[in-house]
């Protein structure tokens, strides 16, 4: 290899013309503008890289002060989950609770044990009631302290907030535990966590999945509907569906999707219904949509999770559609749970 400090000097070419040197100091200021093009651009990115990551350090900032105030433990700040599973309740629903209590959901120390050994996390999730020290708070307070299965979200409880307690819950999950998958789903619904893990571990090397029973309903304009939609303009003339989004009962999101709800929580719009909310905060992200038919098994249906559980293909969630639920749940859960459930060593003696 050889390195020389001379510097060569390129002779003029003396036949140029007049007309082809103003060419090329034309030039030259075009490849000045693009170098001002593309410096410019280059600071625009700066600056966008360092606004995501002030968003992230914010975020993390976030989590360090959700743990102190959530009372986690520095063990399960470091400790990486697999799945966080919100059961979406309400402050009337103690029947419902006390049935997935009796039945998939494990209890003392074997929730703790669910924790520790299978990375998966399983709370109820409710916020709080307009009346700070009523009733109803006083209720849910001494449940907690029976149980002590409740995340309460910084959140005011009503059913037309579903869709701001959904961003908060996820916010909030992220925020507390570092897993692969979060999940909502709500107290009227059966799952078998065994199944649901070995389901959602077919996902998890992808880093933004939606996971669900995908359906794109009609958007309701009418007012007097139990789903109207006072935004449906929005979804073009009288008679249009929805985009595809995951039916509301069930959906699962990758930590990557539940991160950027964190980050930009202020800015996601809520429409009336939260599966349509949730839908829309991916639809222009470059998100991998799942329809997984086993997320959403009948309990009633001939062909429904009891006949796949006789048949080894057990379902990972059952609802009733026409219920958006289990009709009567807090009656039915047992036997849904007899009929329906997994053998409990799949759970204990999975390695997925």
């Amino acid at each position: 290899m050889f390195f020389t400090n001379r510097m060569w000097n390129v002779p003029e070419a003396r036949g140029i013309s007049r007309l082809s040197k103003l060419s090329l100091r034309s030039r030259d200021c075009d490849k000045n503008n693009v170098l001002d093009y593309g410096n410019n651009t280059m600071g625009i990115l700066d600056k966008s890289i360092s606004s995501l990551e002030m968003k992230l350090v914010a975020a993390r900032a976030e989590r360090e002060s959700l743990s102190g105030k959530f009372n986690i433990s520095k063990e399960a700040k470091k400790r990486k989950y697999f799945m966080v599973i919100g059961i979406n309740t309400a402050f009337s629903s103690r029947k419902r609770r006390d049935s997935v209590r009796s039945t998939w959901m494990p209890q003392g120390e074997k929730l703790k044990k669910l924790e520790e050994e299978k990375g998966i996390v399983v709370r109820f999730v409710i916020g709080h009631s307009v009346l700070s020290r009523g009733i109803l708070e006083k209720a849910i307070e001494a449940e907690e302290k029976e149980h002590g299965d409740f995340l309460r979200l910084e959140h005011t409880e009503g059913y037309m907030a579903l869709s701001a307690k959904t961003k908060t819950f996820f916010a909030t999950a992220v925020s507390l535990w570092d897993a692969e998958f979060y999940i909502k789903v709500d107290d009227d619904v059966h799952v078998n966590l065994g199944t649901l893990k070995k389901t959602l571990s077919e996902h998890r090397n992808k880093p933004r999945v939606y996971v669900g029973c995908m359906k794109s309903g009609p958007v309701l304009a009418r007012k007097d509907v139990k789903y109207h939609e006072p935004e449906h303009w929005k979804f073009g003339e009288v008679g249009n569906r929805y985009f595809r989004h995951a039916t509301g009962q069930f959906y699962a999101i990758s930590k990557d999707l539940a991160t950027y709800i964190l980050i930009n929580q202020d800015l996601l719009h809520k429409y009336a219904n939260e599966d349509v909310s949730l839908g829309s905060w991916f639809i222009g992200l470059d998100v991998e949509h799942v329809n997984d038919k086993r997320l959403c098994c009948s309990t009633s249906s001939p062909r429904g999770c009891e006949l796949k559980a006789v048949m080894g293909n057990v379902c990972a969630a059952s609802f009733d559609w026409q219920c958006s639920g289990i009709c009567l749940s807090a009656e039915r859960m047992a036997d849904v749970h007899e009929r329906c459930g997994e053998p409990e060593n799949v759970l204990w003696t999975s390695n997925s």
